[in-house]
């Protein structure tokens, strides 16, 4: 029998059958979009669990409240806007317990049924029910200026001159000095400003002013909102004729809101 030869194997000098190569597939270190939505998922996940055990159950959000992580407001969405006119208002006070308890506040008018026992009859805050009181929430003069008319309540927030605000029959003698001496530079300091110097820092206190009023309006508008974790909800606008305002009488200033106004300070 013959003996089968081998064929030698193909040395690196001698060419042989051509070595096939496998093609590797490109890799890529970058993320792909989903790859970034899963990692952002994953973050938002444990941001918010771990905001619930922090804030024991009460917020997913760091108590951060705004309109859009609240369903309620999704809700109202679909709701008609409710008009009703300041009369009209009156029956939503929480006497009729088959209507909803309304308050208004510069025209925007909020649902508080939620808190019946605070808003509802013999509440401690019921006489803001039914109506638009935005003049005492920042006067505080809760029997006299629950109406909305808030023409000249920046004044409360405008500084006195110091003889313009004495000190209290009952001041203490160090008191009495302190305040005289104020008075003293304050008169100084007037004689050295001229009719522009006054006018220009008029101008600013009252700018001031009026920023304050605003900044207090909405402090009450985010909590009625429900921003302030309050269960409360915007559900509609009070409907008043164009010039009502100018039928109103104007009013002064109520005497808790004159007592709190602050003096006009000045540097030694």
């Amino acid at each position: 029998m013959e003996a089968r030869q081998r064929r030698p194997a193909p040395s690196a000098d001698s060419p042989g059958e051509p070595i096939k190569k496998v093609a590797r597939e490109p890799t890529s270190s970058s993320f792909s979009v989903l790859d970034v939505l899963r990692v952002a998922g994953g973050i938002l996940l444990f941001s918010s669990a771990l905001s619930y055990l922090t804030t024991s159950g009460t917020s997913l959000t760091w108590g951060y409240n705004p309109w859009w992580t609240r369903a309620q407001e999704w809700k109202n969405i679909l709701r008609r806007p409710v008009y009703l006119t300041d009369e009209e208002l009156k029956a939503y006070d929480g006497t009729d317990p088959t209507k909803p308890i309304y308050l208004a506040l510069n025209g925007t008018i909020y649902d508080v049924s939620i808190s019946p026992t605070t808003y509802g009859p013999g509440g401690s805050y019921h006489f803001f029910a039914g109506r638009d009181a935005a003049r005492a929430f920042l006067t505080g003069c809760f029997g006299t200026d629950s109406v909305p008319d808030l023409r000249g309540v920046e004044q409360m927030y405008l500084p006195l001159e110091p003889w313009e605000k004495p000190p209290a029959a009952d001041a203490s003698d160090d008191e009495k000095a302190k305040h005289a001496a104020l008075e003293k530079r304050a008169r100084e300091k007037r004689k050295t400003m001229s009719k522009g110097d006054l006018k220009n820092r008029s101008a600013q206190e009252l700018r001031k002013a009026r920023l304050s009023v605003q900044e207090g309006l909405e402090h009450w508008h985010q909590l009625f909102r429900g921003d302030k974790g309050k269960a409360y909800r915007q559900v509609g606008e009070v409907k008043r004729e164009k010039g009502w305002l100018e039928k109103l009488p104007k009013r002064t200033l109520c005497e808790q809101a004159e007592k709190g106004r602050p003096v006009r300070k000045y540097e030694d």
